[in-house]
């Protein structure tokens, strides 16, 4: 479950940022709707404020579908980091975007390894 161990690390960084900010200026940031809705809360929503749904995990059974499925999930998850990482200009939030990232590419890898293995073993002849 790493998706959690970065949902923890996000959390946290929200946190931070969100500590000792007014009612004005989450109103100046933009975020007026999100605090009305959640205070300083952190609440699974994406960027347009689509709220967190279980239907984003796709399992279908099939190691070859789920484990492609993983790595999209990773590539997204990694284009996100740097989409938000071209909009901020606070450095300790950047590195830990960053940080964030380099594990995104590191469990496509691993996937991609995975996914190797399955089609290895796939394609053995068995014999039982």
């Amino acid at each position: 479950m790493s998706g959690l161990t970065h949902w923890e690390i996000i959390a946290t960084l929200f946190y931070k940022l969100m500590k000792g900010v007014t009612p004005a200026q989450a109103k100046a940031a933009g975020l007026e709707a999100y605090y009305a809705n959640h205070g300083k809360d952190v609440f699974l929503a994406n960027a347009a404020g689509d709220p967190f749904t279980a239907a984003y995990f796709a399992c279908k059974g099939d190691p070859v579908a789920n484990l492609v499925e993983d790595m999209a999930a990773e590539q997204k998850a990694r284009a996100t980091y740097e989409n938000i990482l071209n909009l901020s200009d606070d450095p300790c939030v950047n590195d830990t975007l960053k940080f964030l990232r380099e594990r995104e590419v590191v469990h496509f890898q691993r996937f991609g390894e995975a996914l190797d293995n399955v089609y290895t073993w796939m394609n053995t002849k068995k014999c039982y």
